[in-house]
């Protein structure tokens, strides 16, 4: 199989994305600093530009690679360069505002080996003696740290083509809807399979991999059928993501993950783990997983250990495998580039089977 052409290596877009982000955030930093002057008394010198900088480090960088990637399987002409690094910067600053907003309404205190924006803020106001809710002030914070970056993201997705925008929008629906899914079905007890599927596409998916690939594709002027081919690889390749982050939720070592192995439990998230574990465990088991959401850290242990005993952990496995193959099958070879069918089939396997 012959090499990318020069200038066509996903490892030199990425390189690109990562300056663009940082000149993005620098200006943003200028802005602010000018604005607000001296640093809020109750921060310090951890004001929200030092937050947003703090919580963007150690990303994988998935979705400006399948930026990449949509690009190059549309023949990655020279003239969308630009733009190919806009969006990707634009995606990997609203996947930062997704896990802000995320971590607030999981209340986890760990993202990538680090506290959280609002678990940052709520220790500065009770260092600071300050007068309310440190909680409260911890999330709010938090929830401006997020606004702050999606407002950088829209910015950079402003100026690129009508057809890539109106993509841009449905996207973003589909997030916050998949989100509102998501707490409204925990706070109804929804233990379902298709719920969970539902949730972990529109929520995770949909701006993870669809999105970014058919938008990377559009700014290569892709044909409907390149469009449709990568749509089925972005379905299941997808869902293959999503079944793995719930298994790293459950089962994952935090030393890897980043984050505590008791969040999904903790708030009771619909997962597709449950969804299996409701017809697999014993009655003890029935009875700790219709309480998930308000368990003890022990009872979390015991339930979590029921889980793996009744097989599901391996049942999820062999639901991965099955998408990882579906998600490679649909890449067509007569209309995905060579190198794109080489690099999205890579990356298919990478997100099914990563530690972290």
């Amino acid at each position: 199989m012959s090499p990318l052409h020069e200038g066509v290596l996903p490892g030199d877009t990425l390189r690109a994305v990562d300056e663009r982000v940082e000149r993005a955030l620098g200006e943003l930093t200028q802005m602010w600093d000018g604005l607000a002057g001296r640093h809020a008394d109750v921060l310090g010198d951890r004001d929200l530009p030092w937050l947003i900088r703090h919580a963007s480090g150690g990303g994988k960088r998935i979705r400006p690679e399948m930026v990449h990637w949509g690009w190059v399987a549309a023949g990655a002409p020279e003239s969308a360069r630009e733009q190919v690094v806009d969006l990707g910067a634009a995606f990997e600053l609203l996947h930062l505002f997704a896990l802000v907003h995320d971590d607030v309404m999981d209340r986890s205190e760990l993202r990538r080996g680090q506290f959280t924006s609002h678990a940052i803020a709520r220790e500065a106001h009770i260092a600071a003696n300050a007068q309310g809710d440190p909680v409260a002030f911890g999330d709010s914070i938090a929830v401006l740290v997020g606004d702050l970056v999606h407002s950088e993201a829209t910015l950079l997705v402003a100026e690129l083509p009508a057809q890539v925008r109106t993509a841009w929008r449905q996207m973003m629906v589909e997030l916050v809807l998949g989100q509102r899914r998501d707490l409204t079905g925990a706070a109804l007890g929804r233990r379902d399979q298709e719920h969970a599927l539902e949730v972990a596409r529109m929520k995770s998916g949909s701006y993870t991999v669809s999105g970014p690939l058919r938008m990377g594709a559009m700014l290569g002027d892709a044909s409907p059928e390149l469009l449709d081919s990568l749509s089925r690889y972005a379905h299941h390749a997808g869902e293959a993501f999503g079944l793995r982050d719930d298994l790293l939720g459950m089962w994952g070592d935090p030393e890897h993950t980043g984050k505590s192995d008791h969040d999904d439990l903790a708030a009771g998230k619909a997962t597709v783990l449950l969804a299996l574990a409701h017809d697999r465990l014993t009655t003890d088991g029935q009875q700790l997983l219709a309480c998930a959401g308000s368990l003890s850290p022990d009872e979390e242990t015991r339930l979590r250990d029921e889980m793996a005993g009744c097989g599901v952990r391996e049942a999820v496995e062999d639901l991965i495998t099955r998408e990882v193959e579906q998600a490679c099958t649909a890449l067509d070879s007569n209309i995905v580039s060579a190198e794109a069918v080489t690099g999205l089939t890579d990356i298919a396997h990478r997100l099914a089977w990563r530690q972290s």
